[in-house]
């Protein structure tokens, strides 16, 4: 079992920055045609209480994008793109909510999440998704603390998987395939927090539990995503090790465990936190 800090949290302020997923139409493709050097891409919104618009380079990537979803992954040509979110029909000539640029580099697999920080502050955090191969009758089982709630536990079967898990870290492990009931309580209690919610982890999946919301607004909630890695390459950036984003800035852009296989990520830009804030609740 292995506990990774992020690889990135978007530095947050008061101001005008470029919120970037990275994405811009002319660039996307479909996993079928993704070609050599493209990255893999997802974006998840877990910031409750707010239906966005996503543009990238000044293009509509996502519209009416809701709280607790993702996407599925999509083919990315490397190279640095600048995004904007606004308040679901406010773009483009209103102002942002959430602004960044990020440098996408050739062949990751990641998934950027749009969150809340542990205090309540919206912040972006992006994650490599792990689709290496496991063993045989085996699923790889992640969970990512992206909630507004102290440290956490996860229970499988009524039994403790991960201890002790901050937002905004992950700890991930290889467990049987199979169905399995699941719950989050506070760290070190039984006190659910969420659940329990009941998981399908079919053979030679990865597996990516997200808990997010706010404990505060009594929203915490599951979503999972889900990975093929019978498709796996020499090539996929694995998560393996500390996962600590290098030294630099803390922002995306740190996605250090892509740096060995596809070079370094650079995010710069800042987050309009203070409208977030004022639409929770």
């Amino acid at each position: 079992m292995t506990t990774r800090t992020p690889l990135a949290i978007a530095a947050a302020a008061i101001g005008a920055g470029a919120l970037t997923l990275g994405l811009t139409a002319p660039a996307m493709a479909s996993p079928d045609t993704r070609a050599a050097d493209q990255a893999m891409v997802s974006v998840f919104h877990g910031v409750p209480g707010m239906t966005v618009d996503v543009y990238a380079n000044g293009d509509r990537l996502l519209g009416d994008f809701k709280p607790g979803t993702v996407t599925k992954p999509q083919a990315l040509d490397p190279g640095t793109y600048d995004i904007q979110v606004f308040q679901a029909g406010q773009g483009p000539d209103g102002t942002p909510a959430i602004e960044k640029k990020i440098e996408v580099p050739a062949d990751a697999n990641a998934t950027i999440a749009a969150h809340l920080s542990a205090d309540g502050t919206p912040e972006l955090t992006a994650f490599v998704n792990d689709v290496s191969k496991v063993d045989d009758g085996k699923a790889r089982l992640t969970v990512r603390h992206v909630a507004a709630a102290p440290a956490v536990d996860v229970r499988a079967g009524g039994q403790p998987v991960f201890k002790g898990l901050v937002n905004p870290d992950e700890m991930t492990t290889e467990v049987d395939a199979g169905k399995v009931s699941t719950d989050v309580t506070l760290a070190g209690t039984d006190t659910v927090a969420i659940g329990p919610a009941d998981l399908n982890l079919k053979a030679g999946t990865s597996n990516v539990v997200y808990a997010w919301g706010s404990a505060d607004a009594k929203d915490l909630a599951l979503k999972t995503q889900t990975f093929s890695t019978a498709d796996s390459t020499p090539a996929a950036v694995h998560g393996g090790g500390g996962g600590a984003a290098a030294a630099g800035p803390n922002s995306p852009g740190d996605w250090q465990a892509w740096a060995a296989a596809a070079g370094v990520v650079t995010l710069t830009g800042v987050v309009v936190a203070h409208r977030y804030a004022g639409r929770r609740g």
